[in-house]
Order: C-alpha cells, then sequence, then structure tokens
C-alpha cells in the first residue's frame, strides 16, 4: 500500500492531493496539466514537494514535517517514462542487464528472472537488436523489462504509451495487463487517455486543477467525467461474460445479468469475463421496448437520479445492479416524465462498442 498526501505550489499551479493505492493497476487521471506527472515524480523521489507524507508499506518515503526524505535509488520503484529511453549504443539485452544491476543482491534470487521477462513481454528476438532499429512500442517494451528487472516494489508509468500511435498502443497493452494479472507488482499508470484506464485500472484516481475529483474503480469514476474540462463525457463501465460468437455476421454476445447484448467482435473465449465501455451520449432511453429499431442492444433498467447539466441531462441507472449513464436532452427527459424509480429500456447499438471498447477484467480468469 503507498499512502500519499501532499501539498506542492509550482508558479501558479497548487497541488493538493490525499490518495492510497493498493495492489493492480492504480492510475492517475486526468487532463493535461491537473498535476499527475508532478504527483508521480513525488511519489519517485524526483521532485520534493513543499508539504507531503508519503508511506509505502511502513517504510515512510517522505515527511517534511520531521525532515525525512528517501532519495529515488533507496525506493525500489520501477520508472517507465514517455519514451523507452534506452540506452542507444547498447543492445536490447545490454538494456534489460542494466535494469538489473540495481536489484539489491538480497533480492535477486527472488526476483523476476531474465527469462520469465523476455517471455512475459515478448521480446526474444529483439534481444540482439539496438534500439535505432526498434518501433516505438518495442522500445518501450524492453523499457518496462529493464523495469521489471530491477525488483521493484512498485512500478511507475509516467504516459508510457502517449508516444505511440494507437496500433502500437493495442500492441502493448496485453503485456502491461500481464504485469498486472500475472506479475502482481503494484503500478501507479499515469494516462490522459480514457481508453488505456478503462481497460488497465483497478482504481482510477480522477485529477483536475491540481485536486482530487474521484477516486474508485472504473465503474464508479468514469460516470462522473463530466466534471472534466477535458472534452471528456460520462462512461458506462459495465461488467459482462461472453456467451457466444456470430461468425456469419461478425458480432459477439455477452451476458448482463439475465440478458444479451450484442457487439462488435472480440477475440475472447466463450465465458471470458468483459469490461464493457459505453459513452453517456451512445446511450437512448425508451419506456418500452422496440423490435422495430436498428439499435439491437435493449436493457432493462431503473432510473436513479437526474442531473441537470445546462439544457441536457444526465440520468443515473441501475441495470441488473451495474450503474449505467445516459446523457440526453432535458426535452427528452420531460416527455418521457423520467423520474427517480421509473422503469426504462437502455438502448445503444453495437456498432458503438468496437473491440477497443471491451476488455478483459482486472484479475479475471479467461474463462469461468
Amino acid at each position: 500500500m503507498i499512502s500519499a498526501r501532499v501539498n506542492h505550489r509550482q508558479g501558479d499551479f497548487n497541488l493538493d492531493v490525499s490518495f492510497e493505492a493498493g495492489a493492480g493497476v492504480t492510475a492517475l487521471f486526468g487532463p493535461s496539466g491537473s498535476g499527475k506527472t508532478s504527483l508521480v515524480q513525488m511519489l519517485a523521489g524526483l521532485t520534493r514537494p513543499d508539504n507531503a507524507l508519503i508511506t509505502f508499506g511502513d517504510t515512510v518515503w517522505n515527511d517534511t514535517k520531521n525532515r525525512i526524505f528517501v532519495p529515488p535509488h533507496r525506493r525500489r520503484i520501477g520508472y517507465v517514462f514517455q519514451e523507452g529511453r534506452l540506452f542507444p549504443h547498447l543492445t536490447a539485452r545490454q538494456n534489460l542487464h542494466y535494469g538489473r544491476f540495481f536489484a539489491p543482491r538480497s533480492e535477486r534470487a527472488r526476483a523476476i528472472t531474465e527469462d520469465d521477462v523476455v517471455a512475459l513481454l515478448g521480446i526474444e528476438k529483439l534481444l540482439d537488436q539496438r534500439p535505432s532499429t526498434l518501433s516505438g512500442g518495442e522500445k518501450q517494451r524492453v523499457a518496462i523489462g529493464r523495469a521489471l528487472l530491477s525488483a521493484p516494489s512498485l512500478i511507475l508509468m509516467d504516459e508510457p504509451l502517449s508516444a505511440l500511435d494507437r496500433s502500437r498502443r493495442q500492441e502493448i497493452m496485453p503485456y502491461i495487463e500481464r504485469i498486472r494479472d500475472e506479475i502482481k507488482i503494484p503500478v501507479i499508470y499515469v494516462s490522459h487517455a480514457l481508453e488505456e484506464v478503462a481497460r488497465l485500472a483497478n482504481h482510477v484516481i480522477l485529477l483536475e486543477e491540481g485536486r482530487l475529483k474521484a477516486e474508485g474503480a472504473p465503474q464508479h469514476v468514469f460516470p462522473e467525467l463530466q466534471s472534466c474540462n477535458d472534452g471528456l463525457v460520462p462512461q458506462t463501465i459495465i461488467e459482462a461474460r461472453i456467451s457466444g460468437h456470430d461468425t456469419q455476421f461478425g458480432l459477439s454476445m455477452a451476458e448482463i445479468g439475465g440478458d444479451t447484448v450484442t457487439l462488435q467482435p472480440i477475440d475472447l473465449a466463450v465465458g471470458s469475463h468483459v469490461r464493457i465501455r459505453i459513452p453517456a451520449t451512445d446511450v437512448m432511453i425508451a419506456l418500452e421496448r422496440h423490435a422495430d429499431l436498428s439499435a439491437l442492444n435493449q436493457l432493462p433498467a431503473k432510473v436513479v437520479s437526474l442531473d441537470a447539466i445546462g439544457h441536457h441531462v444526465l440520468l443515473s441507472l441501475d441495470c441488473h445492479g451495474q450503474r449505467m449513464v445516459s446523457r440526453i436532452t432535458a426535452l427528452s427527459a420531460e416527455r418521457l416524465a423520467l423520474a427517480p424509480g421509473k422503469g426504462v429500456y437502455a438502448l445503444f447499438k453495437a456498432v458503438a462498442v468496437d473491440g477497443a471498447s471491451i476488455y478483459r477484467s482486472p484479475g479475471s480468469d479467461t474463462t469461468g
């Protein structure tokens, strides 16, 4: 468990945040300029905050009141930057060995081995190459391997995919999932990319203008995204189980409660537990089920609350015990006479949920 209470002023910007993070991937999420990188650099000991109490387990890393400061090299942190930052004159294997050099001797026997890292990250064919011959995604995999081989107690990833195009990001995210689910080293993951956080995070810390706006599991935090000033809209994160695939029409099916929804194809086995992300703007509301609509998905739900946002209304819905959100016009809400407790149907198209919006649930088995 890492615990941090930080207050730090830099020019006109003031960072004032308190949080705790445990196992799995904890995402520091929010728009650019919200303080994510500043905070993670304080956790690493690269920046000394004005006032802070930062602890990892029973160890105090930074206590300004009692003048305690543990330097970065003694915090046993693996740091992955936005770019791979590999040594250009060394091969990929030699860059990995550089990480091993920083592993405490007392931990080397128990730490993850080079063979384990190579297999985990799929970099066997890259070992004899120099960084200049590697793609951006390949460099980041080697950088992650170097961090793992330092036998860290904690890994900090500062927007590790931001320099990559979408195809490269899709390539590397499964490897980060494997670290989360197989290696089980706690990870603090900095990002302003909705897709990355929805897919990877067990816990989300939502920052805005240096303040904590919300924290919790993605399915609890993402419906609150209207508080951000970065063009984001509230999102539903709903848990489901893959129940089948339709090869004729190129679709996948998943069960939510006792209902089946139709999705764009996802390459996961039947029985896999998944998260489905649906923007609130893609969820329509009806008072009854319709057979003459192109929208294939119509889930029964109950209105929990209505929040006015300008000329729009954000509906919070209970769907089989899970929260869904829908953003509609105030006129639509009035015409449908929506009120807490009212039964409705939440409608969304299969094309609104493509493969990039469906993720294997963290910590789940492949099937079951």
